[in-house]
């Protein structure tokens, strides 16, 4: 994945695009990659090759994992010209070149320039744009998971990538007061300085990451968007007696897609929100931007879904 926090150590399992819809032969075709570190296992490539093929379509996906070929971070800039002289109709970047990228690009899209970040390049007319699909991931994701959910007062654990995508799509999203909390409190002052600019009428703060109870206390609602939560960074970032309704609570992480904290507030009665969803639509997103096919965004959600069943059963 690109923008929603996962566990790329994870096995994919047997699920592969050969199992679903098979391309026309003779439909236009494309190719398209991710650069980043431990991208092997992503979920990224079969959600795309499925979905072109039961769109009539054949789009081969390659992952350029830096690790293994034991290149480091800011060769992303090569690697991107790379692609591009090579034919690639674009690219997925992912952790920790979404920022060392910017610098090859020709341009960026507003919304990728404000938030500094970008997690989709797309190479039209001789040109490499760059764009940020995270934070439309995330805020389709919370449209569809908790239309309802008041969003007068929310707090935002996290100011790392995910979290300056998340904040942005907020924002975007209607969120009347927005509190920001890490435990480096300069990065959390960094981003709210940066949404301010992009969202000059919004109330930007920032919160005491080490007072959860406070902040959730104020809060109708809390995003989490660090990695505490994943399979190999285990526990919650608050204590469970904090999460009581009407608090909602929404996770980035989507390995696993039930993490502590998302089950210590369902269990105290909260409306809760996965990752699955961020993950999913940003790569729906990005899909759009490479081909033109607007993709049917439950059936990837449906593909996703099986992907995650088969790496539980492996």
């Amino acid at each position: 994945m690109t923008g929603a926090i996962g566990d790329e150590a994870a096995p994919v399992g047997a699920a592969s695009p050969e199992a679903g819809p098979r391309a026309d032969a003779a439909a236009p075709s494309y190719l398209v990659g991710l650069i980043g570190s431990g991208v092997g296992p992503s979920l990224t490539p079969p959600m795309h090759e499925r979905e072109a093929a039961a769109s009539g379509r054949r789009l081969i996906y390659r992952t350029i994992d830096i690790t293994e070929l034991d290149l480091p971070p800011d060769s992303v800039s090569g690697l991107v010209a790379a692609a591009q002289r090579l034919g690639f109709n674009g690219l997925n970047i992912t952790h920790p070149c979404k920022q060392l990228v910017l610098p090859a690009l020709d341009g960026l899209t507003p919304d990728a320039a404000a938030i500094g970040a970008v997690n989709t390049v797309v190479f039209d007319g001789g040109s490499a744009v760059g764009h940020n699909t995270d934070w439309s991931g995330f805020a389709s994701s919370l449209e569809r998971g908790l239309p309802h959910a008041p969003r007068d007062r929310v707090v935002l654990l996290g100011a790392g990538g995910a979290g300056a995508a998340v904040a942005h799509a907020l924002l975007a999203s209607g969120v009347g007061e927005l509190a920001v909390a890490d435990v480096d409190a300069d990065r959390a002052g960094e981003l709210a300085e940066q949404v301010r600019r992009r969202f000059p009428d919004a109330a930007v703060g920032i919160g005491d990451a080490a007072a959860p109870e406070r902040l959730l206390a104020w809060a109708d609602g809390l995003v989490h968007a660090t990695p505490t939560g994943m399979a190999h960074h285990p526990g919650s970032p608050v204590p469970a007696e904090l999460l009581r309704p009407p608090l909602w609570v929404a996770d980035a992480v989507y390995r696993p897609l039930r993490t502590e904290l998302l089950r210590s507030a369902e269990r105290n009665g909260c409306a809760t929100l996965d990752g699955g969803g961020m993950a999913v639509f940003q790569a729906a997103d990005a899909f759009d931007l490479f081909t033109g096919l607007g993709p049917d965004r439950e059936r990837m959600l449906a593909h996703f879904h099986e992907l995650l069943a088969a790496e539980q059963r492996n």
